[in-house]
């Protein structure tokens, strides 16, 4: 493995925790709003990542590891508890707090492009010839603005991924709870 390599890592990873977080914490914290306190007692309303990786260590911390040194990309997953029973008495809460996650995710992809436009705006960052995952901006210069086009790049990509992956997941299931919500027509 080289040092660019292994740098890009450590990028992935960062990224993959703020967005693994942030989608968590959403979820926990919709549920609370919606008077489900599961998630919150076991502390994942937080964006501190640690209560997170408590929970799913091996989705949080190991496998994504091990997928980026095995295959150069990284996965992984991590999950906010709720009580199933609330879910069923209160479809349209629970409806909330699964939106809540890729919310989160699409609002991480807004903020990265909003960097990114500002970045081409400010000369620190340009067009790249080619767009990848992990260019989006190609760097004006070198030192840390290719650090930060790095960052805002899986920034929003991944966030964009994880958002969509995580809404077409969830149709079947927010079909449900939207036939669940229906009110009988007069």
């Amino acid at each position: 493995m080289n040092t660019e390599f292994l740098i890009a890592g450590v990028v992935w990873y960062v990224v993959f925790l703020l967005s693994t977080t942030c989608h968590e914490a959403a979820h926990a914290w919709a549920a609370k709003l919606g008077g489900d306190l599961t998630a919150f007692h076991g502390g994942q309303v937080s964006l501190d990542p640690i209560p997170h990786i408590r929970r799913e260590p091996f989705g949080m911390v190991i496998f994504p590891l091990l997928t980026y040194a095995t295959g150069g990309w990284m996965m992984g997953w991590a999950s906010a508890p709720f009580d199933s029973r609330w879910s069923e008495q209160y479809p349209r809460r629970a409806a909330w707090m699964s939106l809540a996650g890729p919310s989160a995710n699409f609002t991480l992809a807004i903020l990265a492009g909003i960097l990114i436009h500002i970045g081409i705006g400010m000369g620190i960052f340009r067009h790249p010839e080619s767009v990848s995952f992990m260019q989006v901006v190609e760097p004006a210069g070198a030192g840390v603005a290719a650090g930060a086009a790095t960052f805002v790049s899986l920034l929003f990509s991944l966030n964009l991924l994880l958002g969509t992956f995580n809404m077409i997941r969830c149709r079947r299931w927010m079909a449900s709870v939207s036939s669940a919500c229906s009110f009988p027509k007069a």
